[in-house]
């Protein structure tokens, strides 16, 4: 069965620590794309072994919608920080004007710089549907405890 699950890449991980992915405002260009409804994808499940964008392409597991182009949105804003000893990564919220309608299920973070390269799957614990309104993610609190991404 299909899932989409709240994980960081384990491949992620293994590039982070080979120097591959440069995180703060100045580095890579990162971006988050919009995953189908688990209802909608046919075998595939997104999660920790998740390792590049092609994983959401290649079974046409990515949303769409009018006002959504196939990619993604360019991530902004990066708060790249460390507090009481865990490390923690988070972004400017972003938003979709969908003319018509949009189901997602989930996003994957990735980083366009790196050939692609998967950095998280995030799952919105449910269907969120747009419809002729903005498609929007907001990214928690960016700090030790809740920012998006947390490493430590």
């Amino acid at each position: 069965m299909p899932t989409i699950a709240n994980e960081i890449c384990v491949s992620f991980l293994d590039e982070l620590l080979g120097g591959t992915h440069d995180l703060d405002t100045s580095g890579d260009t990162l971006k988050i794309a919009l995953i189908k409804s688990v209802d909608e994808l046919e075998t595939d499940s997104f999660g920790q072994a998740t390792t590049n964008y092609s994983d959401l392409t290649s079974n046409g597991n990515e949303a769409s919608g009018t006002g959504y182009t196939a990619g993604g949105a360019t991530l902004s804003g990066q708060v790249v920080a460390n507090a009481s000893g865990r490390a923690y990564l988070d972004f400017t919220d972003v938003a979709w004007t969908i003319t018509g309608s949009l189901t997602a299920g989930g996003a994957l973070i990735y980083n366009s710089s790196q050939g692609n390269k998967a950095i998280a799957v995030i799952d919105f614990g449910g269907d969120q549907v747009a419809s002729n309104q903005t498609f929007t993610i907001v990214f928690p609190t960016a700090d030790q405890n809740n920012a998006i991404i947390r490493l430590g």
